[in-house]
């Protein structure tokens, strides 16, 4: 049983799965923190309405903190796995791609720390009787942008590592689909365009629309082939070995 064990263990299908069912609940609990949570109780440039919002609606938005915790976590095995994966075509390259995700998990983590400081100064504590109603509603508003600058942040390194892994994944020789990767390529260059005007642009509000569908479209459908396909093509893995 244990001879049994440790070769599941070792075998890529093993890691395809972990990757595969990781990527497709990280696409869930995101999209309900995202939308949501986050479209749905925060009003742009109305920090009276989301406050209100975010008080009225504590628990959902408490939930939403959670989620983007539990998507932290599942981040860390889903590059974990990856790495495994990726390492027979190129493992240098394949660290590389482990190192810019783990950095876009971690600059994920700082910037969601302000969803704390949020409910703290929306929590009608005394101490936080020394400032008018307006401006706990201004700062609460204030962390939130923080929280969205640092994930802008976070997504430069995740647009590097989804360049690194569809790089890999087209340089595979069918180890796994090429056109994932070449969809894997589009979604990076999507995010980095899309982080360099936010970056460059200050009337970036203008195109946001434009900017959102070139990160959207290869976006969801290459993480999600390549989610699905480890969950139900992974045995086509093994023709690596």
């Amino acid at each position: 049983m244990t001879n049994l064990n440790t070769e599941a263990a070792n075998s890529p299908l093993y890691y395809a799965r972990i990757a595969g069912f990781g990527l497709l609940l990280m696409a869930i609990l995101a999209m309900f923190s995202n939308f949501t949570v986050l479209e749905g109780l925060i009003v742009a440039d109305d920090a009276a309405t989301t406050a209100n919002n975010i008080i009225t609606n504590e628990i959902l938005f408490r939930s939403g903190f959670l989620c983007f915790v539990l998507v932290l976590i599942l981040d860390v095995l889903v590059t974990w796995a990856l790495y495994v994966l990726l390492k027979p075509v190129n493992k240098n390259l394949a660290l590389l791609a482990a190192l810019f995700r783990l950095v876009y998990t971690a600059v994920f983590g700082m910037a969601l720390h302000h969803f704390l400081n949020v409910l703290q100064l929306l929590s009608g504590a005394e101490y936080l009787t020394v400032f008018t109603t307006e401006q706990l509603h201004a700062q609460a508003m204030l962390l939130i942008d923080a929280f969205n600058n640092g994930w802008l942040i976070g997504l430069v390194f995740f647009g590097l590592h989804l360049l690194v892994a569809g790089y890999l994944i087209i340089k595979s020789r069918g180890y796994l689909p090429k056109l994932i990767g070449i969809f894997l390529v589009l979604s990076a260059a999507g995010y980095l365009t899309d982080s360099i005007a936010h970056f460059l642009l200050p009337n970036y509000s203008d195109y946001q629309t434009v900017f959102l569908l070139i990160v959207a479209i290869p976006g969801v459908v290459g993480e999600l082939s390549l989610a699905f396909w480890l969950l139900i093509k992974g045995v086509k893995v093994q023709q690596r070995q």
